[in-house]
C-alpha cells in the first residue's frame, strides 16, 4: 500500500503549520499516512563548499527516498515576511542538489497558516511556484488565516466556512492519488 508524505516547511518545535498538516492528516484514512516533524531535520544552510566537504547527509537521503516512495504530499509552508521561510527553501535546495525532479509525478495538497488575516498567503504562491520548478503537481492549495481564531489543537478548524473548504480539499487531494 502507498503512503502519503505529510510535513511542514518549518524546522520549529512549535510549529502551527506542522499542527495544521497533522490535524489534516488525520482526516486522511484511506491510505497510511508518514507525518514528519521538520524540527528533527536540521539541515546545514546549503552551500557548495558544504556539498563538496561532506556530501549529503544521511536524514537527507533518507527524506528525499520518503518523497519518491510517496503517492503524495501534504506540505504546509510558514511564512516568513510574506515569503517561504529560509528553511523550507534550504531544504529545496539540498533535495535539488540530489535530483532536480525529486517531485515529478508527486501530486501535491499544498497549505499554509498564520497568526495573520492573510493566512500565509504570499509564501503559499511563492511555494507553488517553487514545487512546479521541481515537477511537482499542486492538487489542491489552502490557506488558514488567523490561526489562534480558527484552530483549536483537539477539535482542528473551528471555523465551519474554513472547515468545510478545507474539507473539499484534502477529499479532491485524495481522489487524485486514488
Amino acid at each position: 500500500m502507498s503512503y502519503v508524505l505529510a510535513f511542514a516547511g518549518s524546522n520549529s518545535s512549535v510549529s502551527i503549520n506542522y499542527k495544521l498538516v497533522k490535524f489534516t492528516a488525520s482526516l486522511i484514512k484511506e491510505r497510511e499516512v508518514k507525518l514528519r516533524d521538520m524540527s528533527k531535520y536540521p539541515f546545514p544552510m546549503y552551500s557548495q563548499d558544504i556539498e563538496n566537504e561532506n556530501g549529503f547527509s544521511n536524514s537527507l537521503v533518507e527524506f528525499k527516498n520518503e518523497i519518491t516512495h510517496a503517492k503524495g504530499l501534504i506540505v504546509a509552508v510558514n511564512e516568513h515576511n510574506s515569503y517561504p521561510s529560509a528553511y523550507f527553501k534550504n531544504t529545496m535546495d539540498w533535495l535539488s542538489r540530489l535530483d532536480v525532479k525529486f517531485l515529478a509525478d508527486k501530486k501535491i495538497l499544498l497549505m499554509a497558516t498564520s497568526y495573520g488575516g492573510r493566512g500565509a498567503s504570499g509564501a503559499l504562491e511563492i511555494a507553488e511556484k517553487m514545487l512546479a520548478r521541481f515537477q511537482g503537481t499542486v492538487i489542491e492549495s489552502f490557506s488558514l488565516p488567523r490561526y489562534s481564531e480558527n484552530f483549536n489543537e483537539q477539535k482542528g478548524i473551528i471555523n465551519d466556512e474554513l472547515s468545510k473548504v478545507h474539507a473539499e480539499k484534502v477529499i479532491s487531494f485524495v481522489k487524485a492519488i486514488s
